[in-house]
């Protein structure tokens, strides 16, 4: 069966968000470079880097940054922006194709987590990053914060420039916030499925797998982490080898 995300991330999606500038990058990048310490010639991957916008602005510092994602459209669009600069790679997160302790640095930003039912492979996506960091490195995670969206979730939106309806519920579990994609001016349908994780379940999912939290954001401004943070930002460590 084909997920949702091998469908949505395309040149639809590009299309429908081209609002999604390099300002948010930009600040983003420049909080990471506020607490994470990295050089020139450390290697960086941006794990889901889709049309590139935080991978161009990393490469302004440091001259190993991989994008790795697994639409080839966004690589595509990556590739444009990147003037060539960096290095792309396409596939799964779930099974990170990098030796082990290769990356310095590894982000996960945008919310590009929590894709997947169930529940070990999203933990297991956690498990390859750190598996690929280097003894000492670090990992952000920027995401979504699920008790704000509880209390301010826009259950129906029309899209501005086009004849496109987006609905927004959250399932009957109380587990996943999915977001309905109708493109009337197309006659398509898509889907977005995204886990609701809390902060702290986060934070469960990064020790499980040995990385240590360090900080927490609750926006690219560097703002308190807290229930009415848009965003839940965790930069955590792996542990230097004694």
């Amino acid at each position: 069966m084909t997920e949702w995300f091998e469908q949505w991330f395309g040149e639809e999606y590009h299309a429908l968000y081209p609002h999604r500038d390099d300002e948010d990058a930009r600040r983003a990048v420049a909080l990471i470079r506020g607490v994470v310490p990295w050089g020139p010639r450390d290697r960086i991957l941006d794990l889901a880097c889709g049309p590139g916008r935080h991978a161009a602005e990393l490469t302004r510092w440091s001259s190993r940054v991989v994008g790795f994602d697994l639409s080839r459209a966004m690589l595509r669009r990556a590739r444009e922006r990147s003037g060539g600069r960096g290095a792309l790679v396409r596939g799964d997160m779930r099974a990170l194709p990098f030796r082990a302790g290769s990356f310095t640095l590894a982000v996960n930003l945008f919310t590009s987590f929590g894709y997947f039912l169930n529940e070990e492979e999203n933990r297991r996506v956690v498990s390859e990053v750190a598996a690929a960091l280097a003894p000492g490195g670090h990992f952000v995670l920027d995401y979504l914060n699920a008790e704000h969206v509880r209390r301010t979730l826009k259950v129906i939106e029309q899209a501005k420039g086009r004849d496109v309806l987006v609905r927004r519920r959250i399932d009957g579990t109380d587990r996943f916030v999915i977001k309905e994609i109708e493109l009337r001016d197309e006659g398509r349908r898509f889907e977005e499925r995204v886990r609701l994780y809390g902060a702290d379940e986060l934070a469960a999912l990064l020790s499980d797998a040995g990385l240590r939290v360090v900080a927490r954001f609750g926006d690219y401004d560097g703002a308190a982490a807290g229930h009415d943070a848009p965003r839940v930002i965790l930069v955590a460590t792996r542990p230097a080898r004694a």
